[in-house]
């Protein structure tokens, strides 16, 4: 018999944090949606304390997802009840609370003289408030996670007893957190392994880890710590996290799957999800997975070498380790264009794991066939765009209706638009350095605002001369960058969907948030 490992994915709390990410609810309940396809045991939906917006995204998806639904929260009574509120209707919730346990962070995050003088003072008293969090979680929540925030660099003494303690007060996981990516992976499993020799009731709650990539050692990490006794991997699907991100789910998974003749573990996810989910995350988030990116880069399953495609042609393991078809790569013979119908959208987009209501096809079903009066195909890849797309412009604050440019070698750029806003509509025209400069100064003195503009890319989405454009504009005011995204096959159309999403995210963030928080854990 094998044992378990569970699968604990935190792409929609710890991944969102990946600087230029940004999902709004409805993306965030999608990708859900497929994380249970995937087949993941924990989907850990979001940090609610943080903002009226996240609190709303981890309620959504605590109530539509039959899998454990985990909500992030610091030792902090009030950052608890919110987590709670937020699981209220959750059929398996779970309270994640942490604290930082490394002398690093505890001199740092708590220096001031109200936790203690001395840097033992300071340690009673986090092991203290640690200890209180679980149990006022407990109170509330049969299942509860704590995390020991920097445990990699933790001393070892230390971390056994805040570990030990914990489990006492009622955790049932304790995550021990690689928070800077610091550790070596012989070193992290012996960090497993000493816990287990150390804590006398470690057998009472499950031991997981959560490993960032600072050092690109955040597998080799997590598989170690596997060997070593953790039953529980935190990761994200394309490894997305802070800084440098975090462990990668696809990659865990199938070293597991393929080297299963040196260990007896499995998981249970459906490998043959693993493609699709990750070009979701990728075109929800705008963050485009790097061509060699192990398991779903473009060049996985890709040879050119002469050599390589002898060697393939004769017998494929030669090269390939796994199969296209084992990780849900897609091969489809079904040709979509303008004769299409919506029953063949519909059906493809299912297939691509896109859930999509009758009611909401229709606007899909225009955007697609605008696309496909301009393209001869339409590919699997422009229909990822076109629902990023799509589910990125549901529930926005402004809805670009109208753009004309002229411009040309012997003329002033000029571009005029109109925008939809709140029932109103708003037109304006304006002269620039070049069409997109005409078309955001349009926008904004349509709206009668202004931006800070701190980063504009354009790349080709898709492949040929009749490709899709992907578009990002990132905008700054005094406290944060929104990051908006367009998609068309006119890029000038998409620089304006872009901008104007991020104008819209600033006006949510200004009208939403009130008390959003600048801590996000582990």
């Amino acid at each position: 018999m094998k044992e378990k490992i569970l699968v604990f994915d935190t792409t929609l709390r710890d991944g969102e944090q990946s600087p230029g990410a940004s999902l709004n609810v409805q993306e965030k309940v999608e990708i859900a949606r497929q994380l249970e396809k995937l087949g993941v045991d924990i989907i850990e939906a979001g940090f609610p304390a943080s903002s009226p917006l996240q609190f709303e995204a981890v309620e959504r998806v605590a109530g539509e997802s039959a899998a454990v639904v985990a909500a992030l929260s610091r030792a902090v009574e009030s950052d608890i009840l919110s987590a709670w509120k937020a699981l209220s209707r959750a059929k398996k919730p779970r309270i994640h609370t942490f604290i930082s346990t490394s002398d690093i962070h505890i001199q740092g995050k708590f220096a001031s003289d109200r936790y203690g003088r001395t840097l033992d003072e300071k340690r009673r008293t986090v092991l203290r408030m640690a200890v209180d969090a679980v149990a006022y979680a407990k109170s509330l929540c049969g299942d509860v996670e704590f995390s020991a925030e920097d445990a990699g660099r933790t001393d070892p003494g230390y971390l056994a007893e805040i570990t030990e303690a914990v489990i006492a007060a009622g955790a049932t996981t304790v995550n021990i957190p690689d928070t800077t990516g610091y550790t070596w992976p012989s070193e992290f499993g012996r960090k497993i392994a000493d816990l287990r020799s150390r804590v006398p009731n470690i057998g009472e709650a499950t031991i997981s880890v959560h490993c960032h990539n600072d050092l690109g050692l955040a597998v080799a990490n997590t598989l170690s710590a596997l060997e070593n006794g953790a039953r529980q991997a935190e990761c994200s699907i394309n490894g997305i996290g802070e800084r440098a991100g975090n462990a990668s789910l696809e990659e865990i998974v199938m070293a597991l799957k393929v080297r299963s003749d040196l260990h007896d573990f499995e998981t249970a996810v459906d490998t043959r999800e693993i493609y699709r989910t990750s070009r979701m995350v990728s075109t929800f988030t705008g963050i485009i997975v790097q061509p060699n990116k192990a398991i779903v880069g473009e060049n996985a399953f890709s040879h050119e070498s002469g050599i390589h495609q002898d060697g393939m042609l004769k017998n494929r393991q030669t090269y390939e380790v796994m199969t296209p078809e084992s990780v849900g790569v897609p091969k489809t013979s079904i040709v979509l264009g303008r004769h299409s119908g919506k029953h063949g959208l519909k059906a493809r987009l299912e297939a691509l794991g896109y859930a999509i209501a009758d009611e909401e096809l229709e606007p899909v079903y225009r955007r697609f066939m605008e696309i496909a009066d301009k393209k001869k195909e339409v590919y699997d890849d422009d229909l990822r765009f076109l629902m990023g797309d799509t589910l990125a412009d549901r529930g926005s604050a402004y809805t670009l209706d109208y753009l004309h440019i002229n411009s040309g070698t012997a003329s002033i750029p000029t571009a005029t638009v109109r925008i939809l806003f709140r029932d109103r509509v708003y037109e304006e025209s304006a002269t620039g350095d070049g069409p997109v400069d005409a078309c955001f100064r349009a926008i904004e003195r349509a709206l009668s605002i202004s931006s800070m503009v701190t980063g504009y890319t354009v790349r080709s989405a898709t492949a040929g001369r009749e490709a899709l454009g992907e578009a990002q504009v990132r905008i700054r005011d005094a406290e944060r960058s929104y990051t908006g995204r367009g998609v068309s096959t006119d890029i000038i159309e998409a620089s304006a969907r872009a901008y104007i999403q991020a104008l819209g995210l600033r006006l949510e963030h200004e009208e939403n948030t009130t008390n959003e928080t600048t801590e996000h854990g582990v």
